[in-house]
C-alpha cells in the first residue's frame, strides 16, 4: 500500500493554483512540498493545513493505492 497525492495536484489545477501558491497559503515548507511530490509520508498537521487552505476534505487530496509505484 502506498499514498498518492494525485488528487491534490488535480485540485490545484482545478483551482488554477501553482504549488508555490499552495505552499504560501498553507504555510508549509518546501521540504513538505518535495515530500508530497514524491508521494512520501507527510505529517498530519501539514495535511490539515493544506485542507484548510484549499477548503477541502483529506480524501480530496490523497488516497491509498495498491501499487507502490504510484
Amino acid at each position: 500500500m502506498a499514498i498518492s497525492y494525485k488528487k491534490l495536484w488535480k485540485l490545484l489545477i482545478d483551482k488554477d493554483m501553482r504549488k508555490e501558491d499552495l505552499r504560501l497559503k498553507a504555510g508549509i515548507s518546501t521540504n513538505t512540498m518535495a515530500k508530497l511530490g514524491k508521494n512520501e509520508n507527510v505529517n498530519t498537521e501539514m495535511l490539515v493545513k493544506i485542507c484548510t487552505a484549499l477548503n477541502c476534505d483529506i480524501a480530496d487530496i490523497m488516497e491509498i493505492v495498491e501499487d507502490a509505484n504510484v
